[in-house]
């Protein structure tokens, strides 16, 4: 039987050695980063467990978490909060969704040092509001003139802000223009000149045929956000306006790889163009209004998601509600409402299943203990799953 170090080593194996190396520095924080990054070994863990209904199958994001709420500019413009990672989204059970998200209930506050009560009744309090709306068959959809509460000032002080605040804060000074501010946290330089300049022709000439203005690629960088997908080909670009008012965008570029669910629901998986494709479709579908921009390519033979980037500060940051248990409580019926919104709103697509099948489910709730017990067993199994993680860390097993 494989240690915990060398499944994590197989499954990161295909990555960027570099890259994949600031992802183990990540996991080796603390137990939610631990758990961020590993979703490969929940899903493996949970199909082996076979404690949980395997229906009803419903659309999933499939790597529900605390940290995967968020806030975005969407094609219309206007700011949303709601799921925002999409990496692993396939056809699974709603149960699936719903232990990993409990899970992360469990692993984050025990991080945060809640105690056991504490972070059992704000798990089994998303749960049931996770219920309620999904018995009531309507989705609904945060934005600031609906939002209440720590999430509601979130937003509003998201909307404020302005395209060029992110522009200045993501940019330098450079031979009289600007070019992006390399970092080497959030961006590092590509070092690469042709693969850089194969980029910006690509995305010039894709920028051409999706948008009305003539815009082009004036700097590009490799990007790194999230912890999950660290390592994967992720990369940044500054565009500007070549003709009237001078204004600038910037593109993310991630790499789209097959979902770490799909190996357990082989025969239940529509066909899809690409991972990229997958992606997006099912991104689309489960979120109200998407971000700008958002479109599956391909480049180099390889599927990425391109889209507007989005702050990666903009999302409820759990560590700063320490001890605020009315917060907590907000947020996470917030994020419950997003969930079962984002369910029913994909609805009947593909072999997922029906609003009304989705309904009765809810109503039933006799899931909820099992999901509730499971999530408390496993967020025990990650924090000793950790320590056996940062011992291999730290002896150097996954080397510099």
């Amino acid at each position: 039987m494989q240690s915990i170090a060398e499944r994590i080593q197989n499954f990161n194996s295909n990555r960027l050695p570099f890259y994949t190396g600031l992802k183990y520095q990540a996991m080796a924080k603390d137990p939610f980063y631990f758990y961020r990054g590993t979703a490969h070994l929940f899903y493996e863990d949970l199909a082996s467990a076979n404690t949980l209904p395997a229906l009803p199958l419903t659309w999933v994001c499939g790597d529900l978490h605390l940290e995967n709420f968020g806030s975005y500019k969407g094609d219309n413009r206007l700011v949303y909060f709601d799921l925002n990672d999409f990496d692993e989204a396939t056809l699974a059970p709603a149960t699936w969704e719903l232990a990993r998200m409990a899970t992360s209930i469990f692993v984050g506050l025990n991080t945060m040092s809640v105690g056991a009560p504490e972070a059992k009744n704000m798990a089994l309090l998303f749960l049931k509001s996770y219920s309620l709306v999904l018995s009531k068959g309507r989705s609904r959809y945060i934005e600031p003139q609906t939002a209440k509460g720590i999430v509601k000032s979130f937003l509003l002080k998201v909307a404020e802000r302005k395209q060029k605040d992110l522009i200045r804060e993501r940019t330098v000074r450079k031979n009289g223009g600007i070019g992006l501010l390399f970092d080497h946290k959030r961006l590092f330089p590509i070092n690469d000149t042709a693969l850089t300049k194969k980029l910006a022709d690509f995305v010039d000439g894709w920028m051409v045929n999706i948008h009305h203005h003539r815009f082009h690629v004036i700097d590009a960088g490799f990007r790194i956000a999230g912890t999950g997908s660290l390592g994967v080909k992720r990369y940044g670009f500054l565009l500007e306006r070549l003709h009237g008012e001078r204004k600038y965008v910037l593109l993310d570029m991630k790499q789209a790889q097959p979902s770490c669910l799909q190996s357990h629901f082989p025969n239940q998986q529509p066909t899809w163009q690409s991972e990229a494709a997958r992606v997006v479709a099912v991104q689309e579908r489960m979120q109200n209004i998407s971000p700008a921009l958002l479109r599956p390519v391909l480049f180099n033979d390889e599927s990425y998601v391109i889209k507007e980037l989005q702050p990666t500060a903009d999302k409820i940051n759990f560590a700063t509600l320490e001890n605020r248990f009315d917060d907590m409580a907000d947020v996470l019926e917030n994020m419950a409402l997003l969930t079962a919104s984002a369910q029913l709103r994909s609805s009947g697509r593909q072999g997922s299943a029906n609003a009304d099948e989705l309904m009765a489910f809810a109503r039933e709730e006799a899931w909820i203990t099992p999901i509730l017990e499971f999530a408390r067993q496993y967020a025990d199994q990650v924090k000793a799953d950790y320590n056996q993680y940062l011992a291999a860390y730290n002896a150097g097993y996954f080397g510099k």
